[in-house]
């Protein structure tokens, strides 16, 4: 045994109690370093108020007008949820997994970090929930905020081992900072607000909602297990690419929650035997309703936001994908659930006729019916990826269509879902151009509020808004503006009589070669009628004959003052719809008509709230008298006539509820070679309207009986609005049966009429024309 002199002993002691003291000095002095950016080699610290704010990437978010939530605007899908909302499990998974002591330390936890040390890192990680936390929020370990521009990294953090030691005592100082400000239910909660759990999942609400299709107070002990698992690696523990990995690290979890008294061993052990049950739905931009009317808001929200922050000067700048928002839209979720679910049961059945139609055949043809030679060949040569392959090979373009002519394996959209099949660019797009689009949207016209917008068959796949970026010739569902624009001039009234009979344009009438449009079944009757019937029967000569009474500028500017707002052809064909408009513009001017002559701006954002619910704006729709009260309300009575006047294009309407004790107009449209086939339908309370037809004008029917829009477009109208009006809830908001609302002193008696005229019965035998509407 070696025995030190009093001298020996007394001088050690002091040396240690020397280094001690220099030693504390020292890390009190680097401490301070860090904290203060010493010469800028440790990188910036987050400053107060950034502490008492600390910011996240929240989505924001987009709710209809009945509150139910359509979807979200995100960079990181996030949204926050407050302490008292999550489930027990939740907590005590996270105190078991995490930091078991956090409770009793104040932000770093000594123990488990002398542990950590002395085992060399074997016996676990020594962060606590309140570093962890600092990690996340204020990015310590990265080159720079970049919301902030605040730099995170000097010159000691480039180089990698320092740089960890670095980033380690910010976390630690951080942490000490937080737990001063925040209280521990506080500090979990934001923690929980801030994790990431993969598959675009950030933040506890997001992922419950994700794997489990849960609220965050309804998951349970199990799911919990599984959701704080991935914490310590999302890819890793990924329960759909590695559920066996995953399922190691849950049972794992709840054997600490075990070892820390949070479960009972028993009931541990029947837990670690079940499987992981998913229900995986991740959130994107492709999923969820309304897509297509989400994404045509997005560019007036960013519009709409850049303006707001010029307002806000240097306060905080407000961000569409990070800022939280809340956007109040007019949209009704189940008007909009309806719409989605009548277009697709109508579009399935259409696509079928389709095929069946056109089985052996290529749809692509000319005006004669004759298959259009090297369609696809030259629909190829006017995409995206052609071009980029000419470009990359230097356009050789044998090499070109080598590529494009090789089979690949890709996904491809049914009716009856994804499919995986292998097919080559060509074959694909072979396979896309025979599959028919549509578009639908519904308006109030007494308010404006747009109630729901389907823009095509399907989101992920067409892109193409068909409501607001299509534009197509609308066909005799331009008409009523002819008509309309006469009786505003007083050149005819609804029970004037007009003769089905050629009207012939010529020089005088600003063409040069003359034209006598026909009637759609290329006959003349000569017979006379109500001008009421002639629309409702959509006779082409009876609109020419207005149309050269009028003069087309007269009918152009008539049209545009209702709410057309495409550039018209002033010519002659406009009489029966030869120029190019949207559904969005047809609905917004239809709704003139039912708005007793009041041309209403359609709204489609009621207002915007931070993410603390103070409103930042609301929006109002603005009105405009565009036409008289009588002349509207006449044309409203016209617009019934397609459904009551016998040989009426929309007669068929009467088969389905909607019709049947309510007051109803409509108007069908078909253009040349059945290109399109529309339908406008009106009521007291809404007005909609529907486009159907080929993305390429040449592929359509061959025929009348299938190509007309009494058969493309009216019955998704006509579902759509039985739905409506069955449900008890949209009955009590107002959206019923009716009659239009009557202007005093209009009265239109053109011939005596049942008592009961104004009720829309059953016709009393099948009409003899039922597959051949004229229109």
């Amino acid at each position: 045994m070696i025995k030190l002199q009093p001298g020996k002993y007394q001088r050690t002691i002091q040396s240690l109690w020397k280094w001690s003291i220099r030693g504390f000095i020292a890390l009190v002095l680097y401490v301070l370093a860090v904290n203060y950016n010493f010469f800028w080699l440790f990188g910036g610290m987050p400053s107060l108020q950034e502490l008492e704010n600390p910011k996240s990437q929240l989505a924001s978010v987009l709710i209809s007008e009945d509150g139910v939530e359509l979807t979200k605007y995100f960079r990181e899908n996030r949204s926050p949820v407050e302490f008292e909302e999550l489930s027990p499990n939740i907590i005590n998974a996270l105190m078991a997994t995490e930091d078991a002591r956090f409770a009793k330390h104040s932000g770093i936890d000594l123990r488990s970090t002398f542990r950590v040390v002395t085992s060399f890192g074997t016996a676990g990680g020594g962060s606590t929930i309140t570093q962890q936390l600092a990690k996340n929020l204020f990015n310590t370990r990265s080159a720079e905020s970049a919301e902030e521009g605040m730099e995170y990294k000097g010159l000691l953090m480039r180089i990698p081992k320092i740089s960890t030691v670095i980033a380690k005592t910010k976390e630690w100082i951080l942490a000490i900072r937080l737990e001063s400000r925040y209280t521990k239910q506080e500090i979990m909660k934001m923690y929980l607000n801030e994790v990431e759990f993969g598959n675009n999942a950030y933040g506890i609400r997001v992922a419950c909602k994700t794997y489990f299709s849960k609220e965050v107070g309804n998951v349970s002990v199990n799911e919990a297990a599984t959701l704080i698992g991935m914490l310590q690696n999302p890819n890793l523990y990924d329960p759909r690419r590695r559920p066996e990995k995953c399922l190691i690290r849950r049972n794992t979890v709840l054997a600490q929650m075990v070892k820390y008294g949070y479960l009972p061993e028993s009931e541990a052990q029947d837990l670690q035997n079940q499987a992981i049950l998913l229900k995986f739905k991740v959130e994107n931009h492709n999923t969820g309703l309304a897509p297509y009317f989400r994404e045509a808001i997005k560019k007036q929200l960013l519009a709409i936001i850049e303006d707001l922050n010029q307002s806000r000067g240097d306060d905080e700048q407000l961000n569409l994908y990070t800022s939280g928002l809340k956007i109040h839209a007019t949209l009704d979720s189940r008007m909009q659930q309806y719409a989605e679910e009548s277009m697709r049961e109508h579009m399935m059945a259409q696509q079928k006729k389709f095929y069946e139609h056109w089985k052996g055949r290529n749809p692509w043809v000319d005006e004669h019916m004759r298959e259009i030679k090297g369609f696809l060949k030259d629909a190829m040569k006017r995409t995206d990826r052609y071009r980029q392959l000419m470009e990359e090979m230097d356009g050789d373009e044998d090499k070109v269509w080598e590529v494009l002519k090789k089979p690949v394996r890709m996904t491809v959209f049914s009716w009856q879902g994804e499919k995986d099949t292998t097919l080559s660019p060509l074959d694909s797009l072979n396979y896309y151009k025979r599959i028919l689009n549509a578009g639908f949207m519904a308006m109030d016209p007494n308010n404006g509020h747009v109630k729901a917008w389907v823009g095509g068959i399907n989101f992920k796949y067409f892109k193409y808004d068909h409501v607001r970026q299509s534009k197509r010739q609308p066909g005799s569902t331009f008409k009523p503006f002819v008509y309309a624009s006469a009786i505003e001039s007083d050149i005819v009234t609804p029970c004037d009589y007009v003769v089905d009979e050629p009207v012939t344009f010529g020089q005088e009438d600003g063409i040069m070669k003359s034209w006598t449009p026909q009637n759609s079944d290329g006959k003349y009757s000569y017979q006379s009628m109500s001008l009421r019937r002639a629309m409702a029967r959509s006779i082409n000569t009876v609109s020419a004959k207005l149309m050269k009474q009028l003069g087309p500028q007269k009918v152009a500017e008539f049209a545009h003052r209702v709410g057309i707002t495409s550039p018209l052809n002033e010519t002659p064909a406009l009489c029966l719809g030869a120029s190019e408009v949207s559904i969005f513009e047809q609905v917004d001017a239809y709704c003139s008509f039912v708005n007793e002559g009041y041309r209403i701006e359609p709204l489609l954002i009621l207002s915007i709230e931070d993410k603390n619910g103070n409103e930042l704006r609301r929006f109002e729709t603005t009105t405009k008298q565009v036409m008289n009260k009588e002349t509207a309300y006449k044309m409203v009575h016209m617009l019934q006539g397609a459904v009551l006047e016998p040989g009426g294009t929309a007669e068929g309407l009467r088969r389905y509820s909607c019709a049947q004790g309510n007051e109803i107009g409509a108007k069908t449209g078909t253009t040349s070679n059945y290109s399109d086939g529309w339908f406008m339908g009106v009521t007291q309370n809404l007005v909609g309207g529907v486009w159907v037809g080929g993305d390429d004008r040449s592929i359509h029917f061959r025929s009348i009986s299938l190509g007309q829009g009494a058969k493309m477009a009216m019955p998704a109208y006509a579902m759509f609005m039985d739905k409506v009006y069955a449900d008890p809830s949209l009955r009590i908001a107002g959206y019923k049966k009716g009659p239009f609302n009557k202007p005093d002193g209009v009265d239109i008696n053109c011939y005596a009429a049942p008592s009961d005229s104004t009720q829309v019965q059953p016709p009393t035998v099948k009409p003899k024309d039922e597959d051949g509407f004229l229109n």
